[in-house]
């Protein structure tokens, strides 16, 4: 069982660990020395067992506000794939009825006429400017 140096609020510990857990442990320690200075720098020096303790319960309730967070996004992540499941399981939507207006057959003629009268003067025009 591999034994290792870490070190929290400036003091050396050797700990033992599980083969390949050095690097986890390594890890680990970084965090609890992080709030370990954190400690130090507001109360100064303070006993060994305090300090572990303090810098323990710090790291605890990070923890806690992550799970909390965590079981959140679970939860909404949950509702969400719910609410997915829900619409795919629904019937498609009805189709969408679109009534076009139908232009009145005198109304089409009667534009006819008014354009065929337009041509005729346009024509006219040409001839008697050319």
């Amino acid at each position: 069982m591999p034994e290792v140096e870490i070190t929290i609020g400036g003091r050396s510990f050797d700990v033992a660990c599980q083969e390949g857990e050095e690097q986890y442990l390594h890890s680990a320690a970084r965090m609890l020395d992080t709030e370990a200075q954190v400690l130090a720098q507001q109360v100064g020096r303070i006993p060994e067992a305090r300090m572990l303790l303090m810098a323990g319960l710090m790291l605890a309730d990070k923890t806690a506000g992550l799970e909390d967070k965590l079981r959140e996004s679970e939860d909404r992540a949950e509702a969400y794939l719910s609410e997915l499941r829900a619409l795919k399981d629904a019937p498609p939507p009805e189709p969408e009825r679109i009534e076009v207006p139908v232009v009145p057959t005198d109304v089409t003629e009667s534009l006819q006429e008014i354009a065929a009268r337009a041509e005729a003067l346009a024509r006219d025009v040409e001839e008697k400017a050319g």
